[in-house]
């Protein structure tokens, strides 16, 4: 059952393309913001650990998850924290670097891990250690073109860019060969929280949605 659930979070996030991250310190707002951008199209939700009390909040999520949602953990460092979030409910661990006990430690309890990789070197140590999506990181260091590049000699890789993804450039990068997005900052606008316009982060989201959607239907 495990390794099911493993591949149908894998299967949603492909089908999904779009990895909301959120590293809010306001935690009570959290959930009408993913209200707001699931609205919107964006099902993807990975809450790190910046975020005040985290474990909490993603076992609070889970709780009233229809199953259309695909909640995780991110800025996940070490596998005792992994081990912590995954009892909370997280369907996916993120990581913003590699470290190969963390995957044992996801795929001990049957759980995606998504370690952070910036080097050919990195990327291959990840897939032999099993990862099967990693996350490019700083993706704003390397641009498009990476990915076109690296898949040459890795034609199944599956990257998920994180690290300078705006609504602009989103399209770009899944036109290259990422198989999703990582978004923070510029669709998780804090003057808008601040503000509780919801309504707009639901236009927002739906406007990043249909920028990967298209170029995602441009290169089928």
């Amino acid at each position: 059952m495990e390794d099911t659930d493993r591949k149908r979070t894998i299967s949603l996030i492909e089908k999904y393309r779009v990895i909301a991250i959120i590293r809010m310190t306001d935690s009570a707002r959290i959930k009408k913001v993913v209200e707001a951008i699931r609205a919107g199209g964006v099902h993807g939700i990975e809450i790190t650990m910046s975020v005040p009390n985290a474990a909490e909040i993603i076992e609070s999520l889970q709780h009233e998850n229809d199953g259309s949602a695909i909640i995780g953990a991110g800025t996940v460092t070490d596998s005792k924290t992994a081990s912590r979030v995954i009892d909370a409910g997280a369907q996916y661990v993120v990581c913003p670097i590699l470290d190969t006990e963390i995957i044992e430690t996801c795929q001990d309890r049957g759980i995606l891990c998504i370690p952070g990789c910036y080097t050919p070197t990195e990327i291959h140590t990840a897939r032999k250690a099993g990862a099967e999506l990693i996350k490019l990181f700083p993706a704003t260091s390397l641009g498009p073109d990476f990915i076109k590049d690296i898949r040459g000699p890795f034609p199944a890789l599956k990257l998920i860019p994180t690290g300078g993804v705006t609504v602009e450039n989103a399209g770009s990068w899944i036109a290259a060969g990422a198989v999703a997005v990582g978004i923070g900052s510029d669709l998780l606008k804090k003057d808008v929280i601040q503000n509780e316009q919801y309504d707009l982060l639901t236009e927002r989201a739906k406007l990043f949605v249909g920028y990967v959607n298209r170029a995602s239907s441009a290169k089928s």
